[in-house]
Order: C-alpha cells, then structure tokens, then sequence
C-alpha cells in the first residue's frame, strides 16, 4: 500500500495563540483537545517536548519536533505497523481567525496494511473529528457541525472503552460487607473506564439499575411472572432503591421473605481511569429462597455483566455527537 496521507483540519473563529495554548496542553492532565473519556487519553512520560514518549491505548509515538503554540509532530513506534509520522499545527488566518490541522503521512506495514482499511482508518476519522470539535466548542463555545460517530467507531469505542471482569467481592465495599457479612451468593464483576467518566457512584447505580438492557427487562418481567405462584414476591424498582452511601459506595437492596439482597457500586479514581465495581451479596431466609436462589445463580451473571457493561458503554459515549 502506498504512503497514508490523511488531513483533517477546521478554520476556528479565534486568534492563534488561544488555540495554539490548546495544543500545548495536548496529553497533559488538563488536556481540553484528546476526545477522552470517549477514547483512552492522550499521555506521555514528561511535559510535551521533542523526546517525550507516550501514546493513547496502544497506539504509540513519540514527540520528534515541537514548536510552543505552533506544531508538534509525532514519530510512531515501530509495533504498530505504521511508519511515518502524524502532526498538529496550528495556522494563522487573520488576527481573529486560524486553521487546526492534523496531518498524517505514513506507510502502513504487515497488517496494517489490511487493518486500515478495514477499521482504522474510521476510527482515525472520528477521533479526529470529534478533537476539532472539542477545540471549536472550547475557543466559539458551539459546534456547528458535530462529527456523527459510524458504526465501526461506536463498537470500537466500545471495545476499546469498557473492560469488564469478573473480580473477588472488594474488601473496601464497607457497606456491603457490614449489611450481609454471611452471604449465600457473593459475586463481583469490575469495569475500567477512562479518566474524566463520572466518579459519583449514585450517578453509577442509576446508570446500572434504572437503565437497564431491554433484554435485561424483560428477564425481570418474565421472573416475576413465574416465582408469584410460589409465594415469593414479584420484585419492583424498590430492590434497587439507595440504603446507604459513601463518598464512593452505593449499597442498594431489600429484605424479603425469602431472601436479603443487596448490591453494591464501588467506584475508585486512579490517575488514568476509574474502575467501576458491582458486587452482589444475597442471603436465604427460607427454603424457597434457597430454591430461588439456586436457579437465580444460573442468570445472575449474565444479568449483571450486561447492565454494568451497558452503564460503562453509555458514560463513556460521545457526549454531543451522534
């Protein structure tokens, strides 16, 4: 495949020094430009300057040429199969007016030469897209035009974004533990998201519990329909009704005849991202419950993991983009 030449570029209504003050925080802890939490963060191992080796996800690079307020150019790293660079400068147009351009001209190598093609390059094109848009609304205040994010994007966003995983029950998760310190059923399941995705946990439960997967829905809606006959309760949106909080914990949950419930959204801020931690604690109070319990074991999983996975996917959607 011959040599990549890709340009993306906006005219800004502002002078050139307020957006080329934008580029040189691009990768710091107070990056306006890098389309995060969307995407993973820009980040690099010193302040932006030649030499400064960093990347976002696994794509890496490392800073070649800097001028303040100007251009910054960009070398990739070999293990990616591009070879090449990719710049941002910043070009004047008038005392009130001035062009953001992002340039990259590479040759792809191995598999990238399929993988460009295929799915890359789309992602490249809204990343890019949506980083003119953050800089449009940072220095006018509006966008105009907001990038609409393709498929190919939104599931990369997805793949990339939201990491889930089956964990031990948190020692931290206090009020859990101090709830139902003896539980039959105790299961954990933890999301990572990127730095800048919300860290209130009750902002959390009620992404996890009041929005939940259609098909989730309708899994509460058939139970209920089934366990009534044999006496437990059909269940309502008090099982998901906020008992107790911290700064960082949600305890949610009921007593019933049958069985005590209660789940828990923990949520810890580290210097990249955040992880998201839902974790269930259940006690029998009958043989029915313990019954119920039983079969409710088989879905449980399946249950939580799909509405933490939705709730990470919608925090870390692209917030005025399509």
């Amino acid at each position: 495949m011959a040599v990549i030449e890709n340009v993306h570029e906006r005219v800004l209504a502002a002078p050139t020094a307020d957006v080329g003050r934008l580029l040189d925080r691009l990768g710091g802890p107070d990056d306006l430009l890098w389309p995060s939490p969307t995407w993973l963060p820009m980040r690099f191992d010193r302040p932006l300057g030649v030499g400064a080796d960093g990347g976002h996800g696994p794509v890496r690079y490392h800073v070649t040429a800097y001028e303040p307020r100007r251009r910054v150019e960009f070398t990739f790293g070999s293990r990616i199969n591009l070879s090449g660079t990719h710049t941002f400068e910043v070009l004047d147009r008038g005392p009130a007016s001035c062009v953001l351009r992002h340039r990259l001209a590479a040759r792809p190598v191995g598999m990238m030469r399929l993988l460009w093609p295929a799915a890359v390059r789309v992602c490249h094109d809204t990343v890019l897209e949506h980083l003119l848009d953050n800089a449009e609304r940072t220095v006018t205040g509006t966008v105009a035009q907001p990038v609409r994010y393709p498929l190919r994007a939104r599931l990369a966003v997805a793949f990339e974004s939201v990491r889930l995983r089956a964990v031990p029950v948190p020692e931290n998760a206090a009020l859990l533990h101090a709830a139902l310190p003896h539980p039959d059923l105790a299961d954990a399941f933890a999301v990572r998201v990127p730095r800048g995705t919300s860290i209130d946990p009750q902002t959390w439960a009620d992404g996890i519990f009041r929005n939940p997967p259609p098909a989730v829905a309708a899994m509460l809606r058939l139970r209920n329909a089934l366990v009534t006959p044999f006496g437990i309760e059909p269940g309502d949106t008090s099982v998901f009704e906020t008992v107790a909080r911290t700064e960082r914990e949600v305890l949610l949950g009921v007593d019933a005849p049958h069985l005590d419930f209660r789940a828990s959204v923990l949520v810890e801020p580290a210097e990249d991202s955040t992880t998201v931690t839902l974790s269930t604690h259940a006690t029998v109070r009958s043989r029915g419950g313990r019954a119920y319990l039983g079969v409710v074991r088989l879905f449980h999983p399946l249950v939580v993991r799909a509405m933490l996975r939705r709730a990470a996917r919608l925090a870390v959607a692209p917030a005025g983009h399509q």
